[in-house]
């Protein structure tokens, strides 16, 4: 295995050497399947697998053995190896742990602690993943990049345009985590899975002999040793010398009623019901959170849906801006079941999302996802 730890100085590779194919590696089962199949097809595969997070932090947060069902582990990166080593092909770690705390972590502590949702697998999608990989691939000679995500690529025969599909196996459609990247990106890119079911890639994997063929599926976030997101802000926020408002602050009725009190507003999200701190008569459910108050807002089910909703850093990934409103269907979480909905550009990076029945928990940091069938049109982040 070799360590790369700055790509930016690898040597530019004056040209691409044909039928050469980087494969960005997890050490799962999805993305060595990627590199058995593509092998199967003849091309010749160079894996890169990334180093993301420094797994000695926060040593507070370590439980008292290795974490499962994470990704980008430790373990992870030598499950790789073991697959490139298994499938005779050259195999490089890549550090980008500098950027990845930059661009994925970070934000998502800041974001928790001014009252959003962020979406860390979108970030580390769109900011950290398929541009370093993308370039490196090139500096390696590579004519494309293959990732084991569950989505499509379709080249448009009308406009040339390269558009993001839905994968075929809706169980596992990954396109939701997509819609940040560019049709640039697309287009250099493969998801040699968006038309397999989970356990075609699991068949796959056994026929290869992988040693990750029967490895179990990464839920949690990378970084979160012990899947305990409010636990990892609280010791990231700590190591940085950030002070939390951890005081008491107010749960408080739609009239300002105070119902109970809390110990941060990072403890919350839109739509929570369990774990409020109090009890009472009847449901009730996190309404908004406002971290200047230090106040956290509850009301009854009812008052949590919606028709409309903004979104800025709108990116249309599969068609040009449209220059007036469009009917869609649009996703506002991963689990989310697509909506009618018109999409109003309201200038070159937002949007008005207005659904044509109410939607549950509309939530600030989440994403709204367009797709028009299995296409996806683009999406923008919830103010």
């Amino acid at each position: 295995m070799t360590t790369i730890t700055q790509f930016d100085t690898l040597p530019q590779c004056a040209k691409t050497r044909r039928g050469l194919v980087a494969v960005a590696m997890s050490g799962g089962v999805d993305s060595s399947a990627v590199a058995a199949l593509l092998q199967q097809q003849g091309c010749t595969v160079v894996g890169l697998t990334m180093q993301l997070w420094n797994q000695r932090r926060l040593p507070e947060l370590q439980g008292a053995g290795p974490a499962r069902h994470r990704c980008c582990s430790l373990d992870d990166v030598y499950d790789a190896k073991a697959v490139a080593q298994h499938l005779n092909f050259p195999h490089y770690v890549v550090n980008f742990e500098e950027h990845f705390e930059d661009r994925v972590v970070r934000p998502f502590v800041d974001q928790y602690l001014t009252g959003r949702t962020p979406i860390a697998c979108t970030n580390c999608n769109t900011d950290v993943k398929f541009e370093p990989l993308l370039r490196m691939a090139r500096q390696i000679g590579a004519e494309r990049l293959a990732t084991g995500h569950y989505a499509r690529i379709r080249k448009n025969a009308g406009s040339g345009r390269s558009e993001l599909l839905r994968a075929r196996d809706e169980t596992k459609d990954q396109s939701y985590f997509l819609w940040g990247l560019s049709e640039e990106q697309l287009s250099r890119s493969d998801f040699p899975l968006g038309e397999l079911t989970k356990e075609e890639v699991r068949a796959l994997a056994r026929r290869a002999n992988l040693p990750v063929a029967e490895k179990p599926e990464s839920m949690e976030l990378c970084f979160v040793p012990n899947g305990n997101y409010v636990q990892f802000i609280q010791a990231y926020s700590q190591e940085r010398g950030i002070s939390l408002r951890n005081g008491e602050g107010e749960i408080v009725s739609e009239s300002g009623e105070l119902i109970g009190r809390h110990h941060g507003v990072q403890n919350f999200t839109i739509g929570q019901r369990k774990g409020l701190g109090f009890a009472a008569g009847k449901p009730l459910y996190v309404l908004s959170i406002d971290p200047q108050k230090n106040r956290v807002v509850v009301g009854e089910d009812h008052v949590l849906r919606k028709t409309v909703c903004e979104v800025d850093g709108v990116n249309w990934i599969s068609c040009e801006k449209p220059g007036a409103s469009i009917r869609a269907f649009a996703k506002i979480r991963h689990k989310h079941e697509p909506a009618a909905a018109t999409i109003e550009p309201l200038d070159a990076c937002s949007a008005r999302v207005a659904f044509d029945t109410p939607q549950r928990a509309i939530t600030p940091g989440q994403a709204v996802v367009f797709y028009a069938g299995d296409i996806v049109l683009g999406g923008g982040w919830i103010r």
